[in-house]
């Protein structure tokens, strides 16, 4: 039978091969307008693990009903988002974009009748590790649904100048687990583009022109990675407001923090209403800062997230999504 299953889908994918060379592979989700889309396909599954015995079933031998996602958006709840039937094999659910935190990866895995756990296909690509107690269980998976994805709108353009004669151009990166296949550039005058929808934050990318990894040529910003080449690095940064309520009779009211060294006199708010104010773009991830009074060093009294430095020093915090 599992032969069977392999012959179909070898037809099924020399068929989509033949007429839509473009067709994007099986990853169990895929975006549409401002909604994921979770796909279950039976025909990309062999096994399945039985939730309290750890049993390995094969899903010829099962007789589906009910098809559900968990994962770490829903606390890995097995009966919560259930799956609606759309073909003899495939199951599908719909949410909005906005139905999840600002995590750039998720994990999650298929769950069918409540109780049995999809294993992921052996090749398919956005699988990883099950990590428990900081131990990773060996030869057990999930699935990962990463944030970024392709949008004509997107905040975060990406463009390799040159390589007319390419066939095809992929963009690859931290954002998407390194996939060699997920976000195909568009040939333009000059080259090749593409934008992506990206939280802020920091990425490491590269090309792949026809197979061949490289590095953005335009972008200097880059670092050597364990293959002894090298990957660019793009910050994607977000608006981020300060306000000092009160200090009327304030001559000087600055800001300062680990986004800007400390300097004391390098970012000045100004006066608005009853507060002093200013908007910086930052990149993702946590900034610690104080205000810097006439000359004296303050943290933020609105704000109640605070750290020590580790040499006397308490700072306001501010993280960055």
């Amino acid at each position: 039978m599992k032969l069977f299953k392999i012959l179909i889908l070898s037809i099924i994918s020399a068929t989509l091969a033949g007429a839509q060379p473009e067709e994007e592979p099986y990853r169990g989700y895929f975006f549409e307008g401002d909604e994921v889309v979770f796909e279950f396909d039976l025909r990309y599954f062999e096994e399945a693990t039985q939730h309290h015995t750890g049993e390995r079933v094969d899903f010829d031998d099962l007789d589906i009903y009910e098809v559900a996602v968990a994962g770490d958006f829903n606390n890995w709840s097995r009966k919560k988002w259930k799956m609606k039937k759309v073909g003899p094999q495939r199951y599908q659910l719909r949410k909005k974009i906005t139905d999840f935190d600002d995590a750039i990866q998720w994990a999650y895995k298929f769950v069918v009748n409540g109780k049995y756990w999809a294993e992921p296909p052996e090749d398919i690509r956005n699988k990883s590790k099950v990590t428990h107690d900081n131990k990773v269980w060996e030869e057990v998976y999930n699935l990962s649904l990463y944030s970024a994805r392709q949008s004509p709108g997107g905040n975060a353009r990406f463009f390799l100048s040159g390589f007319g004669d390419a066939k095809r151009v992929i963009l690859s990166g931290s954002f998407n687990g390194w996939d060699e296949q997920a976000f195909s550039m568009d040939k333009v005058e000059g080259g090749w583009a593409t934008r992506l929808q990206l939280d802020a934050g920091r990425y490491e990318y590269k090309f792949i022109v026809d197979g061949q990894w490289m590095e953005d040529p335009n972008n200097p910003d880059k670092r050597k990675n364990e293959h002894d080449t090298y990957n660019s690095i793009l910050y994607v940064t977000k608006i981020a407001s300060f306000r000092l309520e009160g200090y009327d009779e304030a001559q000087k009211v600055f800001l300062a923090g680990s986004f800007n060294d400390w300097r004391p006199e390098d970012i000045r708010m100004q006066r608005e209403g009853n507060a002093w104010a200013v908007t910086l773009e930052l990149p993702g991830g946590k900034h610690w800062y104080k205000f810097v009074v006439d000359g004296n060093w303050i943290a933020d009294p609105a704000n109640p997230f605070r750290e020590h430095d580790g040499m006397g020093n308490i700072n306001s915090v501010v993280v960055v999504k």
